[in-house]
């Protein structure tokens, strides 16, 4: 607990105690609710917030220009907006936002094209939770 006896009432960490990390922004976008849902399950990291999910491009794309998140989760294969248009279109408007592929299309044709458009790493579906959180890592490093 910051403030104690040394630093009383001052609200200030203790000198050497890491300042808590601004949260990081995290939208999730796939088609499927049950993968939406096991990401933000899965996910361990304690400055990572979901603000959102979306079950296509589309959508992702409007809750993207509300909350402007700093990572996305992004399916490939969805309706009305594919992710590779996704991308490429998030992308367009913030070119900081980091960008995590996952997809059951594992071919490298498709993952190129996908860090092409702005992605930023790319994971297999199925993935472990371990697998999840090492990407997720990666990318907000």
């Amino acid at each position: 607990m910051w403030g104690a006896s040394a630093n009383k009432g001052r609200g200030a960490p203790p000198a050497g105690a890491a300042a808590p990390r601004a949260p990081i922004k995290m939208l999730i976008v796939d088609d499927s609710n049950i993968v939406r849902r096991r990401i933000e399950r899965s996910q361990q990291f304690d400055n990572l917030v979901v603000i959102g999910s979306a079950a296509n491009g589309v959508e992702a794309l409007e809750i993207f220009a509300k909350t402007d998140p700093d990572v996305v989760t992004m399916d490939l294969t969805m309706p009305m907006m594919d992710g590779i248009e996704c991308i490429g279109r998030m992308v367009a408007k913030r070119p900081s936002v980091r960008i995590l592929v996952i997809s059951a299309l594992a071919d490298k044709a498709t993952a190129v094209e996908a860090m092409e458009r702005g992605a930023n790493g790319f994971l297999n579906k199925p993935f472990t939770d371990r697998q999840l959180n090492e990407a997720i890592e990666e990318l907000i490093r």
